[in-house]
């Protein structure tokens, strides 16, 4: 198995595949449909056709199973084993016999990544900020860039002193016990949906919890897992927009489409062109 220092020595590494693994028995085509408009809109385009497009980190495979369904030549690879076969088994569900190419490797690994070559389309979504070096990863990621191409790619914002206490709290999460997980996830949960009738909220907190059926989220994600992933995602590092607009643009990359979380809570997303003289 591939690992480098930064990664494969954290003991107190959030167990991503897991999650993922979990969320995939979830997804069908409602899902995997609005997953691929979440790539078309800030892409612009209205399909995929003959696209080579590389997903960077691709826990569950959604968002690759999502592209090959668009027409693109997809490759994907993550770090942790049980995403890799995560994807797989989506593969193997969704897409068996296809050319959609699953490895596994590390964004960090000079030595992988070197081989991948590059590509018209780079999606790296919620990614880069879990690795423990950003902005390794980020240099990293924009290699695989060809000239003329893009880059998708979504970090979470710096929100300063709040994004500390954060900081703190999913170490906490991968630090503790059954019962201490247990109580932060509610806690955690209360906070980010206070504003949610109570209903939804106790849906969302219990283990098993999921939205009344038919009610597909954003990307086509899951409320329960997406509360997993956020409470327990360590490594966990954040940027303000102007860092990756400028760490970007220093490498030869002029942005196309920017939605930020209005200085809030979340990622923001960046699609950026890399030029032909790059």
């Amino acid at each position: 198995m591939l690992r480098t220092e930064t990664e494969g020595r954290r003991a107190d590494r959030f167990a991503f595949g897991r999650n993922w693994r979990s969320f995939a028995a979830l997804v069908d085509d409602a899902r995997i449909e609005a997953a691929g408009d979440s790539l078309l809109g800030p892409l612009e385009r209205a399909d995929l056709a003959g696209c080579a497009f590389l997903d960077v980190g691709c826990g569950s495979g959604l968002f690759s199973l999502a592209a090959h369904r668009l027409g693109a030549r997809v490759r994907s690879f993550d770090f942790d084993p049980d995403s890799v076969a995560t994807a797989a088994g989506l593969r193997d569900r969704f897409a068996p016999g296809s050319d959609w190419l699953i490895e596994q490797g590390s964004i960090l690994d000079a030595g992988f990544t070197e081989a991948l070559g590059t590509y018209e389309i780079v999606y790296a979504w919620g990614v880069l900020h879990h690795t423990g070096d950003l902005w390794g990863a980020m240099d990293a990621t924009s290699r695989l860039v060809a000239p003329g191409g893009l880059l998708y790619v979504s970090v979470y914002n710096d929100q300063g002193p709040r994004s500390r206490r954060w900081w703190r709290v999913k170490r906490r999460y991968n630090r503790s016990g059954p019962l201490t997980r247990r109580l932060l996830l509610a806690g955690s949960a209360a906070y980010l949906a206070r504003r949610l009738p109570l209903r939804l909220l106790e849906r969302l907190v219990r283990p098993a919890g999921r939205l009344p059926a038919g009610l597909v989220r954003a990307r086509g994600m899951s409320a329960w897992h997406d509360l997993l992933d956020w409470v327990g995602g360590f490594p966990f590092e954040v940027a303000r927009p102007e860092e990756v607009f400028d760490f970007l643009r220093s490498r030869g990359f002029a942005l196309c489409r920017m939605t930020t979380c209005g200085g809030g809570l979340g990622c923001n997303e960046f699609v950026f062109e890399r030029s032909h003289g790059a």
